[in-house]
C-alpha cells in the first residue's frame, strides 16, 4: 500500500500491481484520476475501486496491475464520509452541481430536530440513486440521461448508515459524519434529511476520509504521487506494466 511514507515505486512496474491511495482533488473525475496516473507514471493497467463525483474529493482506491482484479472487495469494504449540507434549498442534482430549483423557509428547524433526524435515518433503509451517478439504467449512466432532462423509474436498493453524526450545526449549514455500507448515496441522503425536515436540503461538501481500514491522511494527491515518482531514481521506472 502507497503512503506519504512508503513510496513502492517498483511495485508499480511489476505484473503484480498494488494499491494506491489517492486524494482526489475537487472538479477530478475518477476517471481523470487514472488516466493522469497512466499518462504521468508507470501505472499502465490500473482502476478505482469506487467512483467519486467531481464535487467530492477523499480517498480513492487504484488498483494497479493484477491487483485489478481484486477491485471488487475494495468496492465492498464501508466507507467513511465528511460534508455539509444547505437547508432550505434544493437542486436537480441534489448537490452543488446544478442551480438551485426551490428555496423554502428553514427557521422553524431547530437543533434537536436535525440531531433527531441523523438518527432517524441511521441503520437499515432502502435508498433509490439519484438521476445525476454513475448507476446504469438500460446500459447508460443515469447521469447521462439526467442531463438530457431526462427522469427514469430507479429501484430502491437496501443500505446500511453505521453512523449519522451532526459535528456543527450554523443554519443553514449542518456539518457531519457518515460511516455506512457500499452503494449509500450521501446526495440522496442530504435530500432525504431535508425533505423530513420540511425545507429541502443539499450536498454542499463531500469528503471520502475512509474505505475499509484505508485512511486519507496516508493517500497522495495525484501530482504528489506523479513528483514523487519523478524523484525516484529506479532504473526500473521506464518498464511498462504487463
Amino acid at each position: 500500500m502507497i503512503t506519504k511514507t512508503n513510496l513502492l515505486f517498483d511495485n508499480f512496474v511489476s505484473p503484480q500491481g498494488d494499491v494506491i491511495l489517492i486524494d482526489k482533488p475537487l472538479r477530478w473525475s475518477s476517471f481523470k484520476v487514472i488516466h493522469y496516473l497512466r499518462k504521468n507514471s508507470p501505472v499502465k493497467k490500473a482502476g478505482h475501486a469506487g467512483t467519486l463525483d467531481p464535487l467530492a474529493t477523499g480517498l480513492l482506491i487504484v488498483c494497479s496491475g493484477k491487483k485489478t482484479k481484486e477491485i471488487i472487495s475494495y468496492q465492498d469494504q464501508h466507507k467513511e464520509y465528511q460534508g455539509a449540507f444547505i437547508l432550505g434549498k434544493t437542486t436537480a442534482s441534489m448537490d452543488a452541481e446544478t442551480p438551485v430549483l426551490l428555496e423554502c423557509d428553514y427557521s422553524h428547524v431547530t437543533d434537536e430536530m436535525i440531531y433527531a433526524m441523523a438518527n432517524e435515518l441511521s441503520g437499515e433503509q432502502m435508498q433509490v440513486p439519484p438521476m445525476y451517478s454513475a448507476a446504469n439504467f438500460q446500459g447508460k449512466k443515469l447521469y447521462k440521461i439526467a442531463r438530457q432532462g431526462k427522469v427514469v423509474h430507479r429501484e430502491p436498493r437496501k443500505v446500511f448508515i453505521e453512523q449519522f453524526a451532526i459535528t456543527e450545526i450554523n443554519l443553514p449549514v449542518v456539518k457531519f459524519v457518515v460511516a455506512c455500507s457500499k452503494g449509500v448515496y450521501i446526495r440522496t441522503l442530504a435530500n432525504d434529511f431535508g425533505e423530513r425536515l420540511g425545507c429541502g436540503a443539499y450536498l454542499s461538501e463531500l469528503r471520502r476520509t475512509m474505505i475499509g481500514d484505508y485512511h486519507v491522511d496516508d493517500a497522495l494527491t495525484p501530482e504528489l504521487f506523479t513528483a514523487e515518482y519523478a524523484k525516484s531514481s529506479h532504473p526500473e521506472i521506464n518498464e511498462t506494466v504487463a
